[in-house]
């Protein structure tokens, strides 16, 4: 089983939200019910996890493990960039530690590298991402309040995010500005978790 699972481990697959098939959403969801048993991935989680690409690792059918990136754009010290957002980064339990996740998050990190200005993601798991290349933000984090302009616009009303302060990790792209990692952080607001 081992050598299987470093075959699986590079036989990633990636897909647009667009072409999951259902069977496809059906094994993220069972994935998803798995890897956080006590419903702390909710709906608003889900959604968020979509419009954008996804890397998957199957067995038999079933999805494994599974990282997605969508676009989203963050100000940074008052610039908005183009930032490649991880989302719903998930392992079966009985696959865990067998480089799997890391094996998804590495591609997807590859796609944000190629394709935006920043990446970045909120976990609790500093030092699996610090491992591959991702920096804990280190400055104050907030949400732009619903109805405020757009994240394009430095002037909309923004609210602290105290208890996301140190959650979030950014990943720097080759059209990266120079970064400050103690800089203030806004994201755009969404329903459910902002981070």
């Amino acid at each position: 089983m081992t050598s299987r699972i470093g075959d699986l481990a590079r036989s990633v697959r990636t897909a647009g939200s667009a072409e999951l098939t259902t069977a496809d959403l059906a094994s993220m969801r069972d994935l998803f019910r798995a890897a956080w048993p006590d419903g702390r991935f909710d709906d608003h989680d889900f959604e968020h996890a979509m419009g954008g690409r996804h890397w998957l690792i199957e067995i038999d059918g079933r999805i494994v493990s599974h990282a997605s990136v969508v676009p989203r754009t963050l100000l940074v010290g008052g610039r908005a960039l183009r930032t490649g957002y991880v989302e719903a980064v998930a392992t079966l339990p009985a696959f865990e530690n067998r480089g799997l996740g890391s094996a998804v998050v590495r591609k997807a990190s590859d796609h944000v590298r190629a394709r935006y200005e920043l990446g970045a993601l909120s976990t609790g798991r500093h030092a699996f991402y610090e491992r591959l290349g991702w920096r804990t933000w280190l400055g104050p984090t907030f949400v732009r309040s619903p109805g405020s302009p757009g994240a394009a616009d430095p002037s909309g009303d923004v609210v602290p995010t105290v208890e996301d302060d140190g959650s979030v990790l950014v990943l720097a792209t080759p059209a990266s500005p120079p970064l400050d990692l103690g800089a203030p952080l806004v994201c755009d607001w969404r329903e459910g978790d902002v981070w």
